[in-house]
């Protein structure tokens, strides 16, 4: 006599208490999981008739050696939960499978036995047909976040923020360039059952919001590059004014002015670098002529260049001291018989301009000049080259006109200032 509130297949007499299967056609017909699983018929029972689970709450879903020891019943709750609450909610599935199950048993229990587990590895195709593609992968692809990534927050202060409408977390402006571009794909959806028109047509306009998108972040590279935000809120000036530069010249000035259309398409960098190299090639082109000349003149040798200069300056200084002297003297050109007292005299077209003011200065006579200034340059030469020589200075010429003629040959340039 089987044993009081202990139930038994009426197939194979197995003890079915903890879990058994009941026919809801026949009466006191039930199965253990083995026989109805076989398709067993027994006596007026057959295999395509209604059943009903009945369940003690003891049975194991898994075995026994399932990890955690879950019921049936628990099992039952939580695939309700998972369809009720969607995959991740694991708090609200916890609550709803019971108070003895934190959500990270339940997490762990889902994803160990339902998706990689057997069940899993049987239900879940490898490929699935029919399935949209992820474009959110940093492969590459036309939404992948590798090509919208945000930059690092601008440093600025939160007034500062305020007024360009600029939100830090987001690395976005209130007002962003193309505002409406949204619009494109707000009202997309991805049907089934779409031709291939449509199907195309969606993804027109997919590629153009992408490219919108792509422009907006090629303009914030570029405010970050050429920094235009500084710039705006006036910091620029401190940071030129710290690290100072080479002084740009007007010509640079206003070809940077000229070129500036060539900003979004170079960085920063490259655009100063392109004005750091045309300075340097204007330096060396100065620098080769500068040789080129010192070749012409017959310079070969860097030390001989300064002594070159030196002399080039001194040249160059009398033609100065000339030119002054010219253009004074046109001045007075307007004066009637300047040269009166000396120009009939003799050797008078011998002198220089600078000379015949001279002459006319002392009351001095062009042929008395001459003889003076042969006699002083020719002393002068003796002297230099090593000669003992005698001033025979004329008995007319007294130490004022003596100091007068000296200074004139002296600045000149016929002789030294140490024989002066």
């Amino acid at each position: 006599m089987a044993e009081l509130g202990k139930k038994y297949c009426v197939y194979c007499l197995a003890e079915v208490s903890p879990l058994r299967f009941r026919c809801t056609e026949c009466a006191d017909i039930e199965l253990c999981p083995d026989c109805f699983s076989a398709g067993a018929e027994i006596g007026p029972h057959r295999r395509w008739h209604g059943y009903q689970l009945v369940d003690g709450g003891r049975f194991t879903l898994w075995g026994a050696e399932a990890e955690g020891g879950w019921s049936s019943r628990e099992e039952q709750l939580l695939l309700d939960a998972i369809e009720q609450f969607g995959f991740g909610n694991w708090e609200d599935m916890a609550a709803h499978v019971g108070a003895s199950r934190t959500p990270q048993e339940v997490m762990e229990h889902y994803v160990s036995m339902y998706i990689h587990g057997n069940l899993g590895k049987a239900c879940i195709p490898d490929t699935i047909p029919n399935r949209v593609t992820d474009h959110t992968c940093p492969s590459g692809g036309p939404l992948s976040p590798s090509l919208t990534t945000p930059l690092p927050p601008l440093d600025i202060s939160v007034a500062e923020q305020q007024q360009l409408g600029y939100m830090p977390l987001r690395d976005d402006y209130e007002i962003e360039y193309d505002q409406d571009a949204e619009t494109l794909i707000s009202g997309l959806s991805v049907n089934y059952d779409d031709d291939d028109v449509e199907i195309e047509l969606k993804r027109a306009h997919v590629d153009m919001y992408v490219r919108k998108l792509k422009e907006r972040q090629r303009r914030k590279n570029i405010a970050r590059d050429y920094n235009l935000v500084p710039a705006f809120l006036g910091k620029d000036k401190k940071d030129k004014e710290k690290a100072p530069k080479r002084k740009i010249t007007k010509e640079e000035k206003e070809l940077r002015l000229k070129l500036r259309p060539l900003y979004q398409f170079m960085s920063c960098k490259e655009f100063e670098d392109f004005f750091e190299n045309m300075h340097k090639e204007r330096v060396l082109r100065a620098k080769i002529r500068e040789l080129q000349r010192y070749r012409r003149n017959g310079i070969t040798k860097m030390e001989e260049s300064a002594e070159y200069e030196a002399a080039r300056h001194k040249r160059e200084k009398r033609k100065e001291n000339k030119n002054i002297a010219s253009s004074k003297r046109g001045k007075e050109e307007g004066k009637e018989g300047e040269f009166a007292a000396i120009e009939n005299l003799p050797c008078f077209e011998l002198l220089s301009d600078r000379e015949k003011v001279l002459c006319s200065s002392l009351n001095l006579s062009p042929a008395r000049y001459l003889t003076v200034k042969t006699i002083i340059i020719k002393d002068h030469l003796q002297k230099r080259q090593g000669i003992p020589s005698k001033s025979r200075l004329p008995s007319y010429l007294d130490k004022v006109l003596k100091k007068r003629i000296l200074n004139f040959l002296t600045e000149s340039g016929w002789i030294s200032r140490d024989a002066s």
